[in-house]
């Protein structure tokens, strides 16, 4: 029964598996019929597709064949029409070159012809200049026969007079120029001044050195004196001020240098003529009453100049020497009154010219600062006076106007040029100074003095007051043109060698004099 089962088991897969060869030979036959099918029908296609590229490989042959005959027909065509052109440029080149050569040709016979002619001419001036040269010397040997000069000495003399005409013409010049600056410098300096002028209108009193003091009777001469002269004793002792007691009636004269001790003097006395009670110890208690009173008068009188410059910030005790030049006089002229009036000339001379005016009037105010102390202290008032400013800290502006004003030193700011001008406008001003008689002599002795130190000067007079000085040259020394550079060196000595206010005009005379006697 199992055998059985198992045959019928292995009959069917054998049966099954011929069946499957079967089918598998059949599927396979048939795909060979298919493919076998397929390639045929492909083969005849890649033919149709070989045989039309091959029409199309000989078209495009016979185009391309065409076309490139074409190009080369073309490119030929070109390359003949450029050859052509550029055979006829050579040959054009070629004749521009050929007249070229004959145009050199003939420049340089022309250039032969003409180094022929130069050669010649050449020739020619070499025999022309040695025969100038001939003639020359001749000429020189004729003139130096005729003038007697050789020809070191003609040239000597040539230039001698090329200088003469050089100094005449640096002459002419620097009088041109001297002319022309001056008068407008003096233009505008005129301007300027006359305005600050103008615009301060200051009264001048001459001061003195001696005060006088009234009496209600002569018999009060008698009670100043005291018995045995111990009154007038005491009141110099206490005041430093000579009483002098003479004939002039009902008057009383007070002498002294110092014009605060004198005013002491002065008040104290009035005191005591009005009390009536005279004797020394009244007499100490009176002056020192007095002094007190001068005191605040000298700080009243430096508080208000203050304010009428209009400076701000002036240390105390510059104020307290500004008030005591209220009784200091410079050439008889009141040194506060002198200081304010330049305070203001130099700041409104600022203000003309546009710079601050504050710096200006205060280094006016100040510059005469030392005066108050000149008679304390050695040395002049200018360095008593820098050295008060740096003391209290003024600016280095206004202590170099203090140090400048004078010419001390070289002034190097406005400011300083500006005190030195107001300075001297307020100095020398009608009725603002005046001078002793022996100082005034001594000073235009001085001056004439100076002039006649310089060569060629025969007589030299100051006249007016020694603001000219009229100068007598020798006419066979000086010339015409020389006289502008005398009177310039003049006025430079006379600047840097005086002092004197205002300014001095140097006026130089020359003349010629024939003088014959008919017998």
């Amino acid at each position: 029964m199992q055998i059985s089962l198992t045959l019928s088991i292995i009959i069917t897969v054998v049966v099954a598996a011929a069946a499957a060869v079967l089918a598998f030979l059949a599927g396979v036959a048939h795909r060979k019929k298919t493919a076998e099918f397929t390639i045929g029908s492909a083969e005849q296609e890649a033919k149709r597709i070989v045989s039309e590229a091959i029409k199309t490989a000989e078209s495009k042959k016979k185009e391309a064949v065409l076309e490139g005959k074409d190009e080369i027909h073309r490119q030929r065509t070109e390359s003949e029409r450029e050859l052509n052109d550029r055979r006829k440029e050579i040959q054009r080149q070629e004749r521009r070159i050929q007249q070229k050569e004959e145009n050199l040709d003939k420049r340089s016979e022309n250039l032969e012809v003409k180094e022929d002619i130069l050669n010649n001419k050449i020739k020619q001036a070499e025999e022309k200049r040695a025969e100038a040269a001939t003639l020359k010397k001749n000429q020189f040997d004729m003139l130096e026969r005729i003038s007697g000069f050789t020809a070191d000495q003609a040239k000597e003399y040539l230039l001698n007079n090329l200088g003469n005409e050089l100094t005449h013409e640096k002459a002419v010049k620097l009088m041109e120029f001297e002319q022309q600056t001056r008068e407008e410098a003096d233009k505008t300096a005129r301007e300027i001044i006359s305005t600050a002028i103008q615009r301060c209108a200051a009264d001048h009193v001459s001061e003195s050195t001696v005060s006088v003091v009234p009496l209600p009777n002569d018999e009060m001469k008698g009670r100043i004196i005291g018995r045995e002269g111990r009154n007038i004793r005491a009141i110099e002792t206490l005041t430093g001020v000579d009483l002098i007691i003479d004939d002039t009636p009902e008057a009383i004269t007070l002498s002294c240098f110092e014009p605060v001790r004198r005013e002491v003097a002065r008040i104290a006395l009035e005191h005591l003529i009005a009390d009536g009670r005279i004797h020394p110890a009244r007499i100490e208690e009176t002056v020192e009453k007095a002094r007190r009173e001068v005191d605040a008068s000298i700080k009243q009188a430096g508080e208000h100049a203050v304010i009428e410059a209009g400076v701000n910030g002036v240390h105390p005790e510059i104020v307290k020497l500004l008030g005591r030049l209220k009784y200091r006089t410079s050439y008889g002229q009141n040194v506060l009154d002198h200081s304010l009036e330049v305070s203001y000339i130099a700041g409104m001379m600022a203000s003309e010219l546009g710079i601050n005016p504050a710096v200006a009037r205060r280094a006016g105010l100040l510059h005469d600062i030392g005066k108050a102390l000149d008679h304390e202290i050695e040395g002049s008032h200018v360095e008593i006076g820098v050295n008060v400013a740096r003391k209290y800290k003024e600016s280095d502006a206004v202590v170099h106007a203090i140090q400048a004003h004078h010419g001390d030193v070289e002034a190097k700011t406005v400011v300083a040029c500006l005190v030195q001008a107001a300075d001297a406008i307020s100095a020398a001003r009608p009725g603002a100074r005046r001078e002793n008689l022996e100082n005034y002599i001594k000073r235009l002795e001085k001056l004439e003095s100076l002039a006649s130190s310089f060569e060629g000067v025969d007589r030299c007079y100051a006249i007016q007051a020694g603001r000219e000085i009229r100068i007598m040259v020798k006419p066979d020394v000086i010339t015409d043109d020389k006289m502008v550079i005398l009177a310039r060196d003049i006025c430079k000595k006379i600047e840097s060698d005086l002092e004197y206010p205002g300014q001095i005009k140097v006026n130089i005379i020359r003349e010629n004099r024939a003088i014959e006697y008919a017998k």
